[in-house]
């Protein structure tokens, strides 16, 4: 594992040596205190962010890397024009690792062609947000002992949730799972993952409401619907407040419900469904540090290599919010119809 764009880059054994050593500094942190020692991480964020920038950095500091980057691009070269290309091989010159945050489909994977050092993706866009799979994995692992034969309820932006697309996309991987997916019509999950779960044979059905879901579900993935995915404000208030996970709801649902949330939250748990033992997601923002923890230890370790020229492909992707939209220069990677940076079938 040279970088991490996608858990699918990552075998199983990989998965179970980064769970095994997330729980050793879960359990020990102390032991890891100068592990990394001399190492630095970049932490680029063009997005807003808390849990996942603050993670990062904390999980770099807690093995006795230090921290460079930038939280928006205002202060940066970006904001004089600079493309995505000379800032990744710029800041590659100084750091160990870089961890990404983009609002552009496929900016990590972009970012990686160009790179000496390993990226991390942390959120392109709506397209992926792997290392918070590996915080829910990993959380699932812990309340539940196992990431097989699960009943998973997902609710909310299902079309925009990047942390929906890449869990859906990690838990196809175990035997027995299958999803309950809820979201109003115009945010049901995009072709790209409905294929990935109609390919591996995964059951899933997809409800309207909350309650018909509520009692057969063995984890419920609550997520809010992102406002800033929305082309209009007028459009995000169509879809806003329609579901409310309230303590009336979790009535209905077994006592040994796992309720996660990636937050931020916004209105979508009240206060009162706050205080519910079966809500774990202020443990799972948690779980997400000693994770990456253990996800930067093992990259840092890697060193310097110089990127193959990547090969490429023919066509042109036509998804706006693509990176290849922005960042013209890119070389075309796609499997037919399928582009490999932000996984829409838009090619011509």
């Amino acid at each position: 594992m040279r970088h991490l764009i996608d858990f699918d880059q990552m075998t199983l054994p990989e998965w179970q040596a980064l769970y095994e050593l997330g729980l050793r500094m879960r359990e020990r942190p102390g032991d890891f205190a100068q592990s990394c020692a001399g190492k630095l991480v970049a932490t680029l964020f063009y997005e807003p962010s808390t849990r996942t920038q603050l993670s990062f950095q904390a999980a770099a500091l807690r093995l006795g890397a230090q921290v460079i980057g930038f939280s928006g691009t205002g202060g940066s070269s970006v904001a004089k024009g600079e493309n995505l290309k000379d800032t990744v091989r710029t800041v590659a010159n100084y750091v160990d690792a870089i961890v990404m945050r983009h609002p552009q489909e496929g900016a990590a994977l972009a970012a990686s062609l160009f790179s000496e050092v390993p990226v991390v993706n942390a959120g392109d866009g709506g397209h992926l947000h792997p290392t918070q799979t590996l915080t829910d994995l990993f959380t699932i692992s812990l309340e539940k002992g196992r990431l097989s034969g699960l009943t998973v309820g997902i609710c909310g932006d299902l079309l925009n949730g990047r942390t929906v697309h890449s869990l859906i996309k990690a838990l196809v991987r175990f035997p027995g799972n299958r999803f309950v997916l809820i979201s109003t019509p115009a945010l049901r999950i995009p072709g790209y993952v409905r294929a990935v779960l109609q390919q591996t044979g995964t059951p899933f059905c997809e409800a309207d409401t909350l309650e018909e879901a509520m009692g057969g579900l063995d984890i419920l993935y609550m997520t809010r619907i992102q406002r800033e995915r929305f082309e209009s404000r007028q459009a995000y208030e169509r879809e806003a407040g329609v579901y409310v996970l309230d303590a009336a709801k979790l009535a209905l649902a077994r006592q040994d419900l796992l309720v996660l949330h990636p937050l931020p939250k916004v209105d979508e748990i009240t206060h009162e469904a706050d205080a519910d033992p079966r809500c774990r997601y202020f443990e799972q923002a948690r779980n997400g540090m000693f994770i990456r923890m253990a996800l930067l230890h093992t990259l840092l370790r890697q060193g310097r290599q110089t990127p193959p020229p990547p090969a490429h492909g023919a066509g042109r992707c036509t998804n706006p919010r693509c990176v290849t939209a922005a960042e013209p220069y890119l070389p075309a990677l796609s499997h037919g119809t399928h582009c490999l940076y932000c996984d829409k079938e838009t090619v011509l």
